[in-house]
């Protein structure tokens, strides 16, 4: 079993003979010789020299040696040498295994490393030794790297070049404190090599994340999508829009008829120059959002107060706008909860305070102001025309020669739309409007009544959702009892004559004598007949009672019978309107005593 070297045995001198290219010192032995020259505090061994000779002081010299230094010999090429390495004289080149030899270090005395005295002269080159640095672990006696081992000097010349902190020869301290010791340096960042670890372990996790918040984007959009069309399905269904519910069956019609709220508020244009009166009615259906204009034509037939039969113009003129509409309200089934009096002038300054109206005009219009015939039209016939405040009136109550009423009040209904269209959708804007006006409104409307049903309409008219309709009359004055018109928009029931209801008859006056005509009222109702006012007629010298419908030629007989009239005045023939049997009476009438 090979013994370790472990440490400095003693008796042995060192020198410094230079730092390798790290830095470090290197030492190697210094040959000693026992003699009794005196003690060298420093371990050095003297040497003998001829008197008179001086030492050369080659590469090596150890200042502090007290020896004499021994010449260093030249160096040749080819030659391999040590600076850790003691030669005497020049020796045959060997092979080297130290890891570091650029050079050798050799003395005139051939000394043995490990303190052995060395012979004088020429000595055969042993196996070559590693300079001893103090500090340094010694090699050790057997095993690799003893001896001069090869693969024990490189392993030893390798610990010196990583740093390795030596041992002290001297005792068990460790050398890292002292100058061999050196710091390592990290190959790189720890920091960054965590970022990147971090990095590559949570792509996954962020793709998952990536991957869940796409998914709660899909889901949270289909249940947002998917309650928008239970939403969208929901109001069409409750306002009677969607396809089907309207005709579904007989609840289905009750709720889209009946069922639904609406405010009506009647309006009467008054015309100031021309005379004459058109009267329409403006229906507010809060319960399906929508809005309407129905146009009542002059010739409706009404009912008065005490029970006589007269049209709706007559009406609006003799009983005025609270005995009109209730007269409307008894023959269409409506709710009217205010009348509107519209004089010309009036509806001049509303068109002009909204701004002027755009209306698609079926007629070019004269200038009612203008003394010229054939001159160039107020308003042209086209789409889109924009009229001014004087332009609507003229449109608006234009009627052509031999054209029927009717036509005059579509155009009537035109000019109402286009005003609501431009008239503030706001309560307090349209209300500001309606008091700008400056009109005296009949009670119980008021001017904050007013402007706020009107921008109702007004946003219904924006929207769309707005029509303008003209109530069928017939000849006769009455209303089919199945029109869609007052059952849809007016949401109302038609009063129809029933049988044994009073037969309606209409007066015309023309006896020249108004006294005579009251007379023949009161008679009339007094046999048990409705009475209408056919207005007062040119003067005629006989009596006559004419029929219609074959149906009504007995009513006829018995109402000449009434009056006095012999029954050769019946004849077949054109009766008022709203009636059913209609009386002319002449001179020849004489009232009853």
């Amino acid at each position: 079993m090979n013994d370790r070297y472990d440490g400095y045995a003693g008796g042995d001198q060192y020198e410094l003979v230079g730092y390798d290219e790290f830095g470090q010192p290197v030492y190697q032995q210094v040959p000693t010789q026992r003699t009794a020259q005196g003690y060298d505090p420093y371990g050095t061994q003297q040497h003998q020299q001829p008197p008179g000779q001086q030492q050369p002081q080659g590469y090596g010299y150890d200042p502090y040696a007290s020896g004499p230094q021994q010449p260093r010999p030249p160096y040749h090429q080819g030659q391999q040498h040590s600076p850790y390495d003691t030669d005497t004289g020049t020796q045959p080149p060997t092979a080297s295994y130290d890891f570091y030899a650029p050079y050798d270090t050799p003395t005139a005395g051939g000394y043995d490393p490990y303190g052995r005295a060395s012979t004088s002269g020429q000595q055969p080159r042993v196996a070559e030794q590693t300079a001893y640095i103090p500090q340094q672990a010694g090699p050790a006696d057997s095993g690799p790297g003893h001896d001069g081992d090869p693969a024990g000097a490189t392993k030893r010349g390798a610990a010196g070049r990583s740093g390795t902190a030596p041992k002290d020869p001297h005792g068990d301290r460790d050398a890292s404190n002292e100058q061999f010791a050196f710091a390592e340096e990290p190959d790189g960042d720890p920091e960054d090599v965590i970022d990147w670890l971090k990095f590559t372990e949570n792509r996954t996790e962020r793709r998952e994340e990536a991957k869940r918040r796409a998914r709660s984007r899909v889901v949270a959009l289909v249940v947002v999508v998917a309650l928008a069309a239970v939403g969208g399905v929901g109001y069409l269904w409750y306002a009677g829009r969607l396809p089907g519910t309207s005709s579904g069956g007989k609840s289905a019609t009750t709720t889209a008829t009946g069922a639904q709220n609406r405010d009506v508020l009647v309006v009467h244009l008054h015309n100031t120059k021309g005379g004459g009166t058109s009267t329409a009615l403006l229906v507010d259906n809060t319960t399906l959002k929508q809005g309407a204009t129905v146009l009542l034509p002059n010739s409706l037939g009404l009912t008065s107060d005490d029970g006589s039969t007269t049209t709706l113009a007559k009406s609006v003129s003799d009983d005025g706008s609270s005995g009109t509409s209730d007269a409307i309200d008894s023959a269409l089934g409506t709710k009217i909860e205010g009348s509107w009096r519209l004089d010309t002038p009036y509806l001049n300054n509303l068109v002009e305070l909204v701004g002027n109206i755009d209306v698609t005009t079926d007629a070019d219009v004269p200038d009612p102001d203008s003394k010229k015939k054939g001159g160039s039209p107020l308003v042209h016939k086209g789409q889109d025309q924009t009229l001014s405040g004087k332009m609507a009136v003229a449109y608006a109550t234009y009627r052509a020669p031999g054209e029927a009423q009717d036509a005059q009040l579509e155009r009537f209904g035109q000019v109402m739309q286009g005003v609501l269209r431009k008239l503030s959708s706001d309560p307090q804007a349209a209300t500001t409007t309606v008091q700008t006006l400056a009109q005296i409104l009949d009670p119980p409307l008021t001017d904050k009544d007013l402007g706020s049903f009107l921008a109702k309409l007004a946003d219904r008219a924006k929207e769309g959702a707005y029509k303008t309709a003209l109530l069928p009359v017939r000849s006769d004055g009455t209303v089919n009892d199945s029109d869609t018109v007052v059952k849809t928009l007016l949401g109302g029931t038609v009063k129809s004559p029933q049988a044994g209801d009073a037969v309606r008859v209409g007066i015309q006056n023309a006896t020249g004598s108004k006294a005579t005509a009251e007379q023949a009222r009161v008679a009339l109702v007094n046999g048990g007949y409705t009475f209408v006012d056919g207005g007062t007629g040119a003067v005629q010298t006989a009596s006559r009672v004419t029929y219609a419908d074959d149906g009504d030629k007995e009513n006829a007989i018995e109402v000449a019978k009434t009056l006095g009239l012999p029954t050769s005045a019946v004849q077949k023939g054109k009766v008022t309107s709203n009636a059913e049997v209609s009386v002319v009476l002449g001179q020849n009438y004489k009232a009853s005593s």
